[in-house]
């Protein structure tokens, strides 16, 4: 199953080797103080005394992020990200965190942080190509 995943997951283990060295990483990932999962494997588990990254989350749907959020344990802290702009699902079916946003935004526990293109740490043309698509997106809401 690990061979079939990795591939999905590779930008994580992208991420994570930037942060940690590979040896430590490595051992960090057999000693399963780092779990990296698909969120369907969530269901069932309340994930305790953990620090919980939920990437990618505008390609959930309602139900997935429902499932996903309540399944905080009594010391987690759970980080949840997504770009809006960047939606996969159907056409009809609403991402989990467009509704999750709009549902838990009076929820004073909840910090929630919006990014632009003032954020992008990655090459300086990518803060471009942002802009671009936010000024055709405007041009087409017109």
């Amino acid at each position: 199953m690990k061979d079939k995943l990795d591939p999905y997951m590779q930008p994580l283990y992208d991420a994570l080797n930037d942060m940690i060295p590979s040896e430590k990483l490595k051992a960090f990932i057999e000693e399963r103080v780092i779990q990296i999962a698909p969120l369907a494997f969530m269901r069932g588990r309340t994930l305790d005394n953990a620090f919980v990254i939920l990437d990618e989350a505008q390609n959930t749907t309602v139900q997935q992020m429902k499932m996903f959020l309540t399944r905080m344990g009594r010391s987690a802290k759970f980080v949840v990200t997504g770009d809006m702009t960047q939606i996969d699902l159907p056409n009809r079916q609403k991402s989990g965190l467009s509704h999750s946003l709009d549902l838990l935004k009076n929820v004073p526990e909840i910090g929630m942080v919006y990014l632009d293109q003032k954020d992008v740490i990655r090459h300086k043309l990518v803060m471009k190509i942002i802009q671009a698509y936010k000024l055709e997106q405007t041009i087409k809401e017109k």
